[in-house]
């Protein structure tokens, strides 16, 4: 259950991480994410993987990352308790340009990291990278913040 949760807030944290634009140095914005599916699978001697995925949106005043899509990702909890999370989210733009992130979140930390990995049209040829958090998380839906450097 824990790791379901954790899952869920990393998934609307990967819809920020798509912030990443060459058009702004700085930028920031909101995101959400709805959970679509999660699956948890015992691993044995306390293991356990939750592979995920979300549908979101992501929205920015000062970046091109104005888009919608889909983030998918996995928690990996230890038997220690601690939850490692990673993703990759790709969304799509009002004219059907897209781009694509990726990041995670490491136990114990407040935010987590995303980095550019790849885009079309505007966003061809741009990298960015920078931090998310979740603001809120309720049930199956997840909203968060991102910022960072996007050039």
């Amino acid at each position: 259950m824990k790791a379901l949760k954790f899952g869920a807030a990393v998934l609307a944290v990967m819809a920020l991480g798509y912030t990443t634009s060459a058009m702004a140095a700085d930028c920031n914005g909101r995101w959400t994410n709805v959970d679509r599916s999660a699956e948890n699978i015992d691993l044995g001697d306390g293991h356990t993987l939750t592979v995920f995925s979300a549908s979101g949106s992501i929205t920015s005043d000062n970046s091109p990352f104005n888009a919608v899509g889909m983030c998918g990702g996995y928690v990996l909890t230890t038997p220690d308790g601690e939850s490692y999370m990673s993703y990759a989210c790709t969304r799509r733009d009002v004219n059907g340009d897209s781009f694509s992130d990726k990041g995670g979140m490491n136990p114990g930390d407040t935010s987590g990291t995303w980095t550019q990995s790849g885009g079309t049209g505007v966003f061809a040829d741009t990298n960015g990278s920078g931090t998310w958090q979740v603001v809120f998380a309720d049930g199956g839906v997840t909203a968060g913040t991102f910022e960072g450097n996007c050039e």
